[in-house]
């Protein structure tokens, strides 16, 4: 089907990991010519019911991936690249959060098989069918709200798949902080990351004040261990709330750091 220039595909993909099936989203740019004879860097999204088109996004509001991606590829300002979105499924909580937590309390939480599902069932079947850059400086992984923390939680568990990450305000209280306390002890990062949040995420300001103070911590650990302007982007908007319209609105400044041209 058209979306915004380019063209989107869906697959059905039946995870034995997971024990389910889901949907893949796949956006290709506006240059695809189908032949293969061109390779493109390539960028996985979660929540993919969430990107593209408002029918399926969560109240109704979408990413607008695939109009900000042709908009950067016309520009200049990014290459070509293909997008794919994993949709969530009924089990949304259970596969994206990797710890025991009481908050928020889910029983029997199975994200720590996230990254295997992601590598042996998701990224295979795309490199199969599309034409896709391979290695970590051409592959980037990204999500907002538990899908932040689930995607933070994969380049812990597997270092070296992705150069680039996309974390939109990320769950990172959930078990404590244990997240941030697992990055402390990590040296090696992809070559770019950034990382967004709004200022009035739950509109609690005792608590927004400590998710921002959350991401500021995570900001700390990854300067500390060597990211600099060029390889870390953190962008903390005043008012911005815990949304699809907010995540869509960061997410040109996202692409284009994360892929610039």
């Amino acid at each position: 089907m058209p979306v915004a220039s380019g063209s989107l595909w869906l697959h059905e993909i039946r995870s034995q990991v997971f024990r389910n099936t889901r949907l893949l989203r796949v956006w290709l740019p506006p240059d695809y010519d189908g032949w293969g004879e061109v390779r493109y860097p390539v960028l996985f999204l979660n929540d993919g019911q969430n990107l593209f088109d408002r029918a399926t996004a969560f109240a109704g509001v979408h990413w607008r991936v695939g109009e900000t991606a042709t908009r950067l590829i016309a520009e200049r300002k990014i290459r070509p690249l293909i997008i794919i979105g994993i949709d969530n499924t009924k089990g949304r909580a259970r596969e994206y959060i990797p710890y025991t937590a009481g908050d928020p309390k889910v029983k029997n939480p199975r994200g720590k098989c996230y990254p295997e599902f992601l590598r042996r069932e998701v990224m295979p079947l795309i490199e199969e069918r599309y034409p896709v850059l391979k290695g970590a400086e051409h592959t980037g992984l990204g999500g907002s709200s538990l899908g932040g923390l689930i995607t933070l939680y994969t380049e812990l568990a597997a270092p070296g798949v992705f150069g680039r990450l996309l974390i939109e305000s990320p769950s990172l209280f959930v078990a404590n902080g244990k997240i941030i306390d697992e990055c402390r002890s990590v040296r090696n990062w992809p070559a770019r990351v950034y990382l967004g949040m709004g200022t009035e995420e739950t509109g609690d300001p005792a608590r927004d004040a400590r998710i921002v103070e959350d991401v500021r911590k995570l900001e700390s650990v990854l300067r500390g261990a060597g990211l600099d302007d060029g390889r870390l982007r953190v962008r903390i908007d005043e008012g911005a709330t815990h949304n699809e319209s907010a995540w869509a609105a960061r997410f040109p400044d996202a692409l284009e750091f994360l892929y610039a041209n």
